[in-house]
Formats: structure tokens, sequence, C-alpha cells
């Protein structure tokens, strides 16, 4: 219920009209337009707004970044993982090219060794390459590439670049079969190197020899190298055999127990030379005056009978 003479105040309080308002903004936006635009006046409100808003735009940025960035690493990891295949499948690859030319470069190595030892030797030879092992487990026996066919003949010598392996005994058309050193069926003459003794080398069948009948003073010492002494006809002289490992001198028994293992490769190499009959070396330079005055000499002794 009004007063009379008084208005009830209004419900809302609306102030300017609004085209007032509109028409003060605008006229305010135009100025500071033209203010900034010609003396720069509001420079110094930009920064302060900047600097103030930097945080809160950082904030704001700070999903899209990390967004952006679990999706590079994603693909980075995504290409890592291929690439890793791509070097994997590579290295398997060409795995076996570099285990085959390890292989070839040990080969090429023995095979020289083995050209060396031929040089050395004054006999003929020819180069073979152990198969595989017989499948007597009490033997030691090896099969070699080489047979009949290419020369070979029962009772050669077998050796590689370091000296003797053994001897063939058996030999078919492709193939021949070679008794290892280490056989219980084998033996050998051997020499001490040092000394000049003779002895026998006999096979103990695992992987060692035994140094038989020699007496228990025998002149033999551990280290000693025992070499062939020929006298068998089927091994050069002066071929290194085996190393005298262990000696036992009991005085009850007449002989000595001599264990050697052998210099060679034995149960080791892949290659051997098999050799046959000597050669004859051609005569030095000093003996071939020598060997021409020989007839001269023969036919004064003649002359000198008649």
């Amino acid at each position: 219920m009004s007063v009379v003479g008084h208005a009830p105040p209004p419900f809302f309080k609306r102030g300017p009209a609004p085209l007032v308002r509109l028409a003060f903004f605008v006229t305010l936006s135009l100025v500071l337009l033209v203010a900034d635009l010609r003396f720069h006046t509001l420079e110094w409100a930009r920064l302060a707004v900047a600097t103030a808003a930097w945080p809160l735009q950082r904030l704001t940025g700070m999903p899209i970044d990390a967004a952006g960035d679990f999706g590079a690493y994603l693909s980075r990891q995504t290409s890592l993982l291929r690439e890793n295949e791509e070097l994997r499948r590579r290295q398997l690859g060409t795995a076996n090219l570099l285990l085959r030319q390890e292989h070839l470069e040990q080969e090429n190595k023995r095979m020289r060794a083995l050209l060396d030892m031929r040089t050395r030797q004054p006999v003929e030879g020819r180069i073979a390459e152990i198969l595989y092992a017989a499948r007597d487990p009490f033997s030691r026996r090896v099969v070699i590439d080489k047979g009949s066919q290419h020369g070979i003949a029962a009772g050669q010598a077998v050796v590689d670049d370091i000296g003797v392996i053994g001897q063939v005994t058996r030999v078919f058309p492709l193939t021949s079969e070679v008794l290892l050193l280490t056989d219980k069926d084998q033996a050998i003459p051997v020499a001490v190197q040092r000394n000049g003794l003779r002895a026998v080398l006999a096979g103990a069948g695992s992987g060692t020899m035994e140094l038989r009948f020699l007496a228990a003073n025998a002149e033999v010492q551990v280290g000693d190298i025992l070499v062939t002494s020929g006298l068998d006809g089927v091994y050069l002289p002066g071929l290194p055999v085996a190393r005298v490992a262990r000696i036992d001198r009991d005085s009850s028994h007449s002989f000595a127990r001599i264990t050697c293992v052998p210099l060679a490769g034995v149960e080791r190499h892949g290659l051997a030379l098999v050799l046959g009959s000597r050669t004859e070396l051609p005569p030095r330079p000093d003996e071939a005056p020598a060997m021409l005055d020989q007839p001269s000499r023969g036919k004064r002794v003649k002359q000198k009978i008649r």
C-alpha cells in the first residue's frame, strides 16, 4: 500500500539506458584505439596482461602438449621396434655368411699351414678333409674324403701342420680310414729329440699315449719332445709326435710307465695331409761338382786295375 505523494521503489535498479551505455563504450573503444595507434599508450597494459595470463596459458596448454608428446613417443617406439626388427632380420640373414667367413678363414689358415708342412717335407702329399669319426666308440679312427681314386694307399702317414696324426689303414674308392695315434692298436717308433733315445710309442685309447719298453732309469724327462725315428719306413724321421707328460718310475718294475700327449691336432683339425712316397731332392750347388767327378774317378780306378 503506497503513501500519497510517494512512489514505490523500483524492483530492479536499471541505471543508464542500454543505448547510452552502448554509445559510451563505443566512444571509449574508439578513443583508446586511436590513442594506442598514435601514441602507444596501452603497451604497458598489454605487457601486464600477457605476463599475468602466461601461467594460465601454460596451464591450459599442458594437456595438449602432453597429448602431443605422448603421440610422438608412441610413434618413436613403433619406429624403433620396426627398425630393430629389420636389423635383427638382416643380422639373421648375414649370420650364415659371417659364420661361413670365419670358418673359411680358419680353414685357409690351416690350409696354409698344411702347405707349409708339405714344402718342408721332401715327399708328395695330398690335402684331405676329415669327414667324420668312426662309429666304434672303442677305437680312434677317422674317415677322410680321399681314396684310391686320388692316389691314397694303405700305410701312408697322415700329418697336420704340427705333427703326425695317424696312418691310413683302409682305402676305399672315394674315402679312406685313418687310424689315429691314440688308438690302442697303433704303435710308432720314435726318438727323444733331446738325446736321440729310441723307443716305441703306443696309443692308450683315451687321448694319450704310452712310451713302452724303456728301462726305469732311462734318460727321459717330463717335457721331452718325441719325434719319428723313421725306422719303420712309413714315417719320415724328425716329424713331431708327442710330448712327455708324466713319468712313473717304480724300482719293482723293469720298465718305466711314461705317459705322453700328442702334439698334433689328433682330435681337433678338419684338414690333414696324407704323405706319399719320398721324392728325390735336387742336389745342392756344392755337391754338384762332386757328383760330376764320380764317373771320372771310377774310370781312373778301372784303368789302374787293368
